[in-house]
């Protein structure tokens, strides 16, 4: 049995996302795109909200930032200047991309064994590191069909569910090869389907 397993936990000082994410608390990191290269390393892909450009070259912790347009940019982590942290590593388990930081806080998605969920839960707590698991639920049934997944990951990527919308349905239609209308269509679908999923979860964090 597998678990779909969500976690906001606050990242520590010095890592780059957690940073620059508390030095603007009002922007919201999309991390689309990250690969970890060992030693606190790697290479990310991430869009923002608002301008982050200069807080992202001003941390230590970032090697180079190339702007990709439309507040996207594609970062070098310096040695030590990022990365899972260690109880994820530890635990052996990877967190779902894209992802959100926001205020210090990353908000990860795990689709990982039970066991793996309360070892990760136990290594957070050990280290001290604060986390606030939001939904935890199993996830022997799928929610989206792969293609409908691909749209929704192009569709959240380009910024269709942002406010405001980086991307109309047209472009996007455009970006997939695909009809306006039968994209139109798709996306129905497959936000009543992440809405009736998300809705208990919704009405706990809801007053």
């Amino acid at each position: 049995m597998t678990q779909r397993v969500r976690i906001q936990i606050r990242l520590p000082e010095g890592h780059w996302s957690g940073d620059v994410s508390r030095s603007l608390p009002s922007i919201v990191l999309r991390i689309e795109e990250t690969m970890s290269l060992g030693k606190g390393r790697g290479t990310a892909t991430l869009s923002a909200n608002e301008d982050v450009e200069m807080a992202l070259e001003a941390h230590h912790g970032i090697d180079e930032v190339r702007s990709l347009g439309n507040q996207r940019f594609s970062v070098d982590i310096a040695s030590g200047g990022g990365g899972f942290i260690r109880p994820v590593l530890d635990v052996g388990v990877v967190p779902r991309s894209p992802f959100e930081v926001h205020d210090g806080w990353v908000d990860w998605t795990f689709v990982c064994t039970p066991e793996q969920a309360r070892d990760l839960l136990a290594a957070l707590s050990k280290e001290n590191i604060p986390y606030r698991l939001t939904s935890t639920r199993n996830s022997g049934t799928t929610l989206l069909t792969s293609r409908q997944r691909q749209i929704f990951d192009a569709a959240v990527r380009e910024g269709y569910y942002d406010v405001p919308r980086r991307t109309s349905l047209s472009k996007l239609a455009t970006a997939l090869d695909m009809a306006k209308s039968t994209l139109s269509a798709m996306l129905q679908r497959i936000e009543s389907r992440v809405m009736h999923d998300m809705a208990e979860e919704i009405r706990r964090k809801s007053p």
